[in-house]
């Protein structure tokens, strides 16, 4: 009786826990992963560990972007199921860890997806790249003043295009109409669309919107979202839930879709929606975007043939309101991953946010520049816009340099917010004045360089009349060299380091030493090893000087004279001095000059000093002084 009431009272049991089960597999294949992760977590801690329970928690919170619990499930998922499970799962894992900022660990991961023979989009990237992350989270500064708008909710908040000053954006925020029918994948109200005004806050520096109201002539009891309007203000094309106004159209998957609806202008107001002709009930078509002359559309769809979960395609706008088949992207585009919120700039520049190029965590927005008619290899926009979690729906405006997108990043004030930003266009004046050292006068006709810190001439300019340069427009927090050169003169360099306040003027004057004074080519003097008379380094690069004046001046004809100072014997002092002179001339016909533009090179020892340490001063002058008779002159005997 005992086994009969115990076999029983197990049956019960499993019918309950089969039951349970069969709840949350329902919840999860309806998208209500909320629900989905709670009761796959409590059937987990009933005893139930297997694949199909551990893959699809992680899944349920990875869907609803909490990284933090389903980097835990997939961890359990793949300790005890590793040998069974398939790489997007490897893939999610590792996109978990990256999200919790475990970057190593995450791009161990991701490289095992090579072991699987799936060779997707970020594994190539990482090869290429190993070091993306410093290179992503340490990009050139260009976008900034990164600000979360003040109309940003505790609720979903996302999106966005702006018609002349009006800023469209989509909200799950409670509206008094549908607050109690909640959309099941995260129990929050459904989409609507919003219109706000753009302002710009001068004292914070930030762009921001206000006055928003609900565009109430699109909406229906379930989603819509993604509006764009055409350059004429008559056209507006949006994504909403296949409802056909009295219900939920499901396709064979009894899901429902979501679908690309226009509606026109009429008498101020939005007319009557009708989804457009390429939609389907059995997989989703949505985001639109058009291009800079509005003959085509841009949309994201997971249509069957795709290259990843979501894919970007176009169709061209015909005549008669009808459109052409839709085309994909490619796989320069498309990945293995979700493509989403295509977004086409002013200048045809393709934006869109992407978790299966390589990233900084989850979704990332990348740019694609168009060449031929064809997107080229789409690059990483990188940090303050890009970071752990999704960053998505990116949208600018290249005459006004600002701009808005969408993330659920942490110290946010809902699911996902709206984030605004500034295109960063600092750029300054380096601008002087180039004088002759000797006589403090402007030069005219001097080549002035500005020199990158990699060696790159950025600019070059010839001085004014009055001596003066200016190179408009340098970019901002950078180091520069500015070297200024003319025959017959020494060249000068300074740095020049721009600042961070936008057209700030940096002054950078020179000084250029002549050369040729009077009847004499003046070089510093130049100096031999105790005994020596080989050209040393630093001589050579004074000597380079004449050669420089010697080119400058096809017939210039020349004397050299060396001489010393009074200490050693006045023969030896001779010879030495005439050694070196012969030396110097020989060094100066080697780099290309004529012996007999040389008329001679004579030492005259200590046979002509410049001051008082003769013999019987000898040690009662300084180095100082004795240096002042160690010289060589480079007379002109003919121009």
């Amino acid at each position: 009786m005992n086994k009969k009431i115990t076999l029983l009272f197990l049956f019960v049991i499993a019918v309950s826990f089969g039951q349970r089960k069969a709840i949350a597999d329902k919840y999860y294949n309806e998208y209500s992963y909320k629900k989905s992760a709670e009761l796959y977590e409590k059937i987990f801690n009933k005893g139930d560990d297997s694949y199909e329970v551990l893959s699809r928690l992680g899944d349920s919170y990875y869907y609803n972007s909490d990284f933090t619990a389903s980097e835990k499930w997939y961890k359990e998922l793949f300790k005890r199921h590793e040998a069974i499970t398939n790489s997007e799962y490897i893939f999610k894992y590792a996109q978990s860890l990256k999200s919790n900022g475990k970057i190593e660990e995450s791009d161990k991961w991701l490289l095992k997806l090579k072991a699987k023979n799936k060779y997707n989009s970020s594994v190539r990237s990482l090869q290429d790249n190993l070091n993306y992350f410093v290179e992503y989270t340490q990009k050139k500064k260009v976008f900034v003043s990164i600000n979360n708008l003040s109309i940003n909710t505790k609720y979903s908040d996302f999106g966005g295009f702006v018609f002349n000053d009006d800023f469209y954006f989509a909200s799950t925020k409670p509206d008094g109409v549908n607050d109690k029918r909640l959309y099941k994948w995260n129990n929050q109200p459904h989409l609507n669309i919003y219109k706000a005004k753009e302002i710009f806050k001068i004292k914070e520096k930030v762009l921001d919107v206000e006055e928003q109201v609900k565009v109430a002539s699109v909406s229906s009891k379930y989603h819509e979202s993604n509006a764009i309007i055409t350059s004429n203000g008559n056209i507006m094309y949006f994504t909403r839930t296949n409802f056909d106004g009295k219900k939920l159209k499901g396709g064979d998957d009894e899901v429902a879709h979501l679908k690309i609806y226009k509606t026109d202008k009429i008498d101020g107001e939005w007319g009557n929606a009708i989804e457009l002709p390429f939609n389907n009930d059995n997989y989703s078509v949505g985001h639109p975007a058009l291009s800079v002359d509005e003959k085509v559309l841009y949309f994201v769809s997971d249509m069957p043939n795709g290259f990843g979960l979501t894919d970007v395609y176009k169709v061209n706008i015909l005549d008669n309101n009808t459109f052409s088949t839709p085309e994909n992207l490619g796989k320069n585009i498309n990945t293995e991953g979700r493509e989403m919120f295509p977004f086409i700039d002013s200048e045809g520049t393709l934006y869109f946010a992407s978790d299966g190029h390589l990233g900084l965590g989850a979704l990332d927005i990348f740019e694609a520049k168009k060449e031929r008619d064809i997107y080229t290899k789409p690059v990483n926009l990188g940090a303050p816009i890009n970071g752990a979690y999704d960053d998505f729906s990116f949208i600018i405006n290249n005459k006004r340099n600002n701009g808005f997108f969408s993330s659920n990043r942490k110290k946010g004030k809902g699911d996902d917010d709206i984030y605004s930003f500034i295109v960063y266009k600092c750029k300054e004046d380096v601008s002087g004045v180039v004088y002759e050292a000797k006589t403090n006068k402007p030069l005219n006709n001097v080549t002035v360089k500005l020199i990158s810190e990699e060696g790159v001439i950025v600019a070059e300019k010839t001085t004014n009349k009055d001596g003066s340069y200016s190179f408009e427009l340098v970019e901002c927090e950078k180091n520069f060299t500015v070297t200024a050169s003319k025959n017959d003169y020494k060249k000068d360099e300074k740095t020049a380091k721009t600042l961070d306040v936008n057209k700030q003027l940096i002054t950078q004057n020179l000084q250029l030493v002549p050369l040729i004074i009077e009847n004499q080519i003046v070089i510093n003097p130049i100096y031999f090893d105790f005994d020596k008379h080989n050209i040393r380094n630093d001589a050579a690069k004074e000597l380079a000087h004449i050669v420089s004046v010697m080119e400058n001046h096809p017939k210039m004809i020349i004397k050299i004279e060396s001489h010393t100072d009074s200490r050693g014997k006045k023969e030896y002092n001779r010879s030495l001095s005439d050694r070196r002179a012969k030396s110097t001339k020989e060094y100066i016909v080697s780099k290309g000059i004529l012996s007999s533009r040389i008329q001679s090179a004579i030492g005259y020892g200590e046979g002509q000093l410049l001051n008082d340490c003769y013999d019987d001063k000898l040690n009662k002058c300084s180095k100082e002084e004795h240096q002042k008779n160690r010289r060589s002159y480079f007379y002109i005997l003919k121009k």
